[in-house]
C-alpha cells in the first residue's frame, strides 16, 4: 500500500491542485485536492447509517480519533483480521473510502494532564490513559490505517506556554516521528504535526529539524531515509490549540487570521512544497478559502459543517459567488430550520445550489413495496419522491427525531463537497481567486450569526423536551 501525492502547481505558498493516490492491492483510491475530510467519533459519522454512507459522495476520506477505542486493552480494532483491519471493523469500503488514523481528536479543545517524555495523554471513556510511542506504533501496525498520523506533543494544558515547554514540544515530536519511522514490514504513510505553538522561530526551528540530514545510529533508526522530512507524505496543522493559545497571548494587536497564516508559512518555510498539507478545525468556509490561497492547503476536515446540522442549520451558500447575487445585507450560510419561520416552508434546503444530489434533496425510490396488509401490495413503487422541506426538518427538530441530522449532515457533506469542486474548477480555469475570494466574504455573513442561534435554540428545545417538560408535568400534577 503506497500513497503519492501529484500537486499541479509546487510554489511553496498560493494556490494550487493535486490529487492524493493510494495503490492498493487490486484498487487504487484517487482524490482531487483541495478537498474535505470527514470527521468520525469512535469510528462513525455521526447520524448516518450504512445505507446513507452510500448515498453521501463526500464520504471518500474520513478521520477517525483512535483514543475513543483505548478503554479496552488490546484495543478492539487491533484484534480484527484481514489486510485491512480497520475499514472492516468500521465498514468503510477499502476501494473507496482514505482512512486516516490519529490518535486525538483534532477538534476537542478539552484539557488533558501534560504529556511526559515517553507518552501522551489520551482521552477515554474511563478517563486519561497514558500512551508510548511503542504503543502507538503497535496500535498502527495492528489496525494498518492508509495513513497515520504521527505522535505530536501537543500542550492541552492551560496556555500560556513557556520557551522551554515549546522546545520539549519540538524535541518529542521529532522523536516519536522517528519511533514511528523505524524499519517495519509495511511501511507507513505519515503524516506529521507542525509543532511550535504560536512562535513562528520555534515552527522554523521544527521544520529545519525535519529536514536535516541524520548520521550515525539516528540514521540507521529511521533507514533508508536521510532525514526525518523523507519519511513523510505531508503535514497536519490542529487550529484548536493554535486558537487557544492566541486568544491567551497578551499581544493581541495582531489578526488571529492573519497569525494564523503566518504560523503557517513559518513551517512551511523550509519544508518541501510537494507535499500534502492538511488542516483540522478551520472556523468556516472564508478560512477556508483563505487558506488555500495565501498558504495552499490541500485537505480541510469538514467538522464545522458536520456540526451546523447537529444544531439544525442547513448549509446554503456556493462559491464562486453568482455574478447577479443581491447586494446590501450579508446573507448567512445556512437556514436555522429551528426557526418557526420554517414551519411552512416547504421549499428545498438550499437555494443557491439547485441540484443538490444529496439523499435529503434526492431521495431515491424504494427498490420493493413492503405490504403491511392486502391493500399494500397494489401501491405501486414512488419512482421520484419529493425532496425533503425545510417545514418536515423543522418539525423533526422540534420533536428530536434524529433522522432530521442524518440528513441535514447528508445535505451539509454534499454542499461542502460541491463547494471544493467549484473552488478546483476556478483554479483550473486559471481565473482570479482572489477576486472570488473577496466576493465571496462580501456575500456572506463569516461571523457565523446562524450557528450561535441555532446553537441557542437548539438547548431550548433540548431544555423543553427533557427536563424542563417532566419538571412541569411533576408540578402539574402535584397541584
Amino acid at each position: 500500500m503506497s500513497l503519492s501525492f501529484s500537486v499541479g502547481k509546487s510554489s511553496r505558498f498560493g494556490p494550487r491542485t493535486g490529487t492524493v493516490s493510494l495503490l492498493r492491492t487490486g484498487t487504487s483510491i484517487s482524490i482531487n485536492t483541495p478537498a474535505l475530510m470527514v470527521a468520525t467519533s469512535r469510528g462513525v459519522v455521526p447520524h448516518l447509517g450504512r445505507d446513507q454512507y452510500k448515498r453521501t459522495s463526500a464520504l471518500r476520506w474520513i478521520s477517525v480519533p483512535f483514543e475513543s477505542f483505548l478503554e479496552n486493552s488490546p484495543p478492539i480494532p487491533t484484534l480484527q483480521p484481514g489486510s485491512n483491519p480497520l475499514h472492516t471493523f468500521l465498514g468503510f469500503n477499502p476501494s473507496q473510502n482514505l482512512v486516516v488514523m490519529t490518535l486525538r481528536d483534532p477538534a476537542d479543545p478539552s484539557e488533558t494532564p501534560a504529556n511526559g517524555n515517553d507518552y501522551v495523554s489520551a482521552s477515554t471513556a474511563r478517563g486519561m490513559k497514558k500512551i508510548t510511542p511503542a504503543q502507538w506504533r503497535n496500535h498502527v501496525h495492528a489496525c494498518v490505517p492508509d495513513i497515520v498520523v504521527a505522535l505530536p506533543d501537543i500542550p492541552w494544558t492551560s496556555p500560556p506556554f513557556s520557551q522551554k515547554r515549546i522546545t520539549k514540544s519540538i524535541e518529542r515530536t521529532a522523536t516519536w516521528l522517528a519511533n514511528l519511522l523505524a524499519p517495519a514490514p509495511h511501511p507507513l504513510n505519515i503524516l506529521v504535526h507542525m509543532a511550535g505553538g504560536i512562535s513562528e522561530p520555534a515552527r522554523r526551528a521544527f521544520t529545519d529539524s525535519l529536514t536535516e540530514t541524520l548520521y550515525g545510529k539516528e540514521a540507521e533508526a529511521v533507514h533508508p531515509h536521510k532525514c526525518l522530512d523523507d519519511g513523510v507524505v505531508g503535514y497536519v496543522f490542529d487550529l484548536v490549540p493554535l486558537r487557544k493559545a492566541m486568544e491567551s497571548s497578551p499581544d493581541d494587536a495582531r489578526d488571529n487570521q492573519e497569525e494564523t497564516v503566518a504560523l503557517l508559512k513559518a513551517s512551511l518555510l523550509s519544508a518541501r512544497p510537494n507535499k500534502l498539507r492538511v488542516v483540522n478545525s478551520p472556523a468556516s468556509p472564508h478560512e477556508i478559502l483563505r487558506l488555500i490561497r495565501d498558504v495552499g492547503v490541500d485537505v480541510f476536515d469538514a467538522k464545522w459543517a458536520q456540526d451546523a446540522a447537529q444544531i439544525g442549520i442547513a448549509l446554503d451558500f456556493v462559491f464562486p459567488v453568482p455574478s447577479e447575487a443581491a447586494k446590501g445585507k450579508q446573507r448567512d450560510l445556512g437556514h436555522n430550520l429551528y426557526r418557526t419561520d420554517y414551519a411552512h416552508d416547504f421549499s428545498s434546503f438550499a437555494d443557491s445550489l439547485q441540484d443538490c444530489s444529496c439523499g435529503a434533496c434526492a431521495p431515491l425510490a424504494p427498490q420493493t413495496v413492503i405490504s403491511h396488509s392486502a391493500i399494500d401490495a397494489h401501491v405501486p413503487a414512488t419512482s421520484a419522491p419529493a425532496p425533503y422541506t425545510r417545514a418536515y426538518v423543522h418539525h423533526l427538530l422540534q420533536t428530536h427525531e434524529m433522522s432530521a441530522h442524518s440528513l441535514l449532515i447528508m445535505h451539509n457533506l454534499a454542499v461542502l463537497d460541491t463547494f471544493f469542486a467549484n473552488v478546483r474548477g476556478v483554479l483550473e480555469r486559471g481565473e482570479d481567486l482572489n477576486a472570488h475570494v473577496d466576493r465571496f466574504a462580501t456575500e456572506y455573513d463569516e461571523t457565523l450569526r446562524v450557528m450561535d442561534e441555532g446553537r441557542s435554540m437548539w438547548k431550548d428545545v433540548d431544555f423543553a423536551r427533557g427536563k424542563g417538560r417532566l419538571a412541569r408535568e411533576r408540578a402539574a400534577a402535584e397541584d
